[in-house]
């Protein structure tokens, strides 16, 4: 969403907001240039807002429908989402045990193994941890079989695995 928004040229309005004068009055009062230059904040603030409309699904649309300035909506969304971040980091938790303790089966065929850890790791970078191939490449080889031990020797001493 920063990307987007630092392209069009508004992530400064989430950031910072957009200040509307108080009153009509003190509206009035502006000269043409700060005029100007408060229409511009204003439709940089309302294309933002339409961005943030436009990346969030129905459920999420519904929280801040309400909103009329981007960074209200922004703001809308980081507290709605603060409990989304506390089960990721339990998921995780549980992901990173789940990991660790994998083992293949004596039925299973190594196409099935590597699957399974492939998706275990893929659901725990999808979790916010940052996994290298190299680590589920260990992963796989350190919990084969007793009958693939001959092949994990083999490859660990032919190849460098980073």
């Amino acid at each position: 969403m920063k990307a987007l928004l630092g392209s069009q040229d508004c992530w400064d309005m989430v950031v910072k907001g957009y200040v509307e004068p108080e009153n009509a009055a003190a509206e009035a009062a502006l000269t043409n240039e700060e005029k100007k230059v408060l229409r511009d904040a204003l439709k940089r603030d309302q294309r933002a807002l339409y961005y943030i409309f436009q990346a969030v699904d129905e459920s999420n649309f519904e929280k801040i429908a309400e909103a009329t300035t981007a960074k209200q909506a922004w703001e809308t969304l980081q507290k709605s989402l603060q409990g989304v971040e506390k089960a990721k980091k339990v998921r995780l938790q549980s992901l990173r045990t789940e990991f660790e303790m994998l083992k293949m089966k004596t039925t299973e065929s190594i196409d099935d193994y590597v699957s399974r850890v492939k998706a275990v790791a893929n659901e725990m970078k999808r979790n916010g941890e940052a996994l290298g191939e190299v680590r589920v490449m260990e992963k796989i080889l350190r919990s084969l079989i007793r009958k693939f031990d001959y092949v994990v020797v083999a490859i660990e001493e032919s190849k460098d695995l980073t």
